[in-house]
């Protein structure tokens, strides 16, 4: 059984790293599959090996997925704040150190899971009622928090309301993955239209990026310990919510906030198995799928997946190491602008394919609204009040 389990966990790994190198490839399409591929079986022993295999896959593709947002600015629904301090850092030929930052938040991600799973587990049985009616009143005031901490607050509160009121009417739209093209408009092309508009050249990346040390990491530690289970647990609560709530209370640079993206996005998919055990809520197509496959998660069943998420964790963040380095000898032999037009251009029949033409006019206008917001001279972020304000009409209403 170990070694069919080792296997399951290679082949896992090997599925994240496609799944998280091709943007719109989702873990929940292979989630799908597989619960459907199930039903011609009926082996405990082979359900358990699935949920290995989705575990492990969840855990990798959450690492890689920040490969192609740095480098290529082609956001995932997790990842689509890497792409701001990123981008910049690439044009700075610090694009590996981009990435890096964000694998050593996924590793300490991993590690916070296994130390805090049992103790979250527990509160959350207690406290999880209390926690479903505060949550939207903490958003509210994560969002004044976000427009007071600009100079320019009318231009904050602007912003903010503008993608707001463009995420509410895209979310309430009967399209298919609507975050897709919300998020790859408003976080991706609007960044690649500018670049191409000021003939970015984007310098030779350096590779000698050195161990980030744990001095460095207690900020985001401390946001991410904080906003996490917030959104580990509640539904319509993602890695990109927990960053900005984690962002407000620990106040980072931007370096160290993709830092805290690598934190909050592996310890929130960690922490959706954890609400699987503990409330029977799934959080995630990743939960949602080991859900089908064993309908109620015992508590050796989660120990085995927390174990599975900290081996394909360690292995995932040198994989990511690799993978950007191989990155840079490709993309340093391109010419940049035109690898934005392509992107661009892969995005546009991407979403044509997966949310239809309905989708495709969703990118067109989410692009620009974020050509339109960069223009007033607020920080991006403000461009998260897309999933904010959605999600606080969605616990109010």
């Amino acid at each position: 059984m170990i070694i069919e389990i080792i296997i399951a966990i290679i082949l896992g790994i090997v599925v994240g790293i496609f799944t998280g190198l091709f943007p719109g490839i989702h873990i929940n399409l292979v989630g799908t599959f597989l619960v459907t591929l199930s039903s011609s079986f009926s082996n405990h022993s082979f359900m358990i090996y699935l949920v290995v295999f989705i575990s492990s896959l969840a855990i990798a593709h959450t690492f890689i997925d920040f490969i192609p947002s740095i480098f290529l600015g082609c956001p995932d629904t997790d990842t689509e704040l890497a792409v701001l301090p990123g981008h910049e850092m690439l044009k700075q030929g610090k694009g590996h150190e981009a990435v890096m930052r964000t694998a050593y938040g996924g590793l300490s991600g991993v590690i916070l899971l296994v130390l805090l799973f049992l103790p979250l587990s527990f509160l959350l049985s207690k406290t999880y009622p209390t926690i479903q009616k505060v949550i939207p009143y903490i958003l509210i005031l994560v969002c004044i928090i976000m427009i007071f901490s600009e100079k320019n607050k009318l231009q904050a509160f602007l912003v903010m309301i503008i993608t707001g009121i463009l995420g509410y009417l895209v979310l309430d739209l009967n399209l298919k993955e609507p975050l897709l093209p919300l998020l790859s408009g408003l976080f991706g092309s609007s960044m690649l239209l500018l670049s191409i508009k000021q003939k970015t050249k984007i310098p030779k990346q350096k590779t000698n990026f050195k161990r980030i040390k744990l001095k460095n990491m207690m900020r985001p530690l401390s946001g991410a310990i904080i906003a996490s289970p917030f959104c580990g647990f509640l539904p319509g609560l993602g890695g990109g919510q927990a960053a900005v709530i984690g962002n407000q209370i620990s106040r980072t640079n931007e370096k160290d906030f993709l830092i805290l993206l690598g934190i909050v996005n592996v310890f929130v998919m960690g922490l959706s198995f954890v609400s699987l055990y503990s409330i029977s809520r799934t959080r995630t197509g990743a939960a949602a799928a080991v859900q089908s496959l064993l309908g109620q998660v015992t508590f050796q069943s989660l120990i085995l997946i927390i174990i599975v998420c900290l081996i394909s964790g360690i292995i995932s963040f040198f994989l990511t190491k690799k993978l950007s380095i191989l990155f840079i000898k490709y993309i340093e032999k391109i010419d940049y602008n035109k690898l934005s037009k392509w992107t661009i251009l892969f995005l546009s029949v991407l979403i044509l394919i997966i949310s239809g033409i309905l989708g495709l006019f969703v990118f067109g206008i989410s692009t620009l609204v974020g050509l339109y917001c960069i223009q007033l001279n607020v920080k991006k972020t403000q461009m998260m009040g897309c999933l904010l304000i959605p999600t606080i009409l969605l616990y109010l209403l």
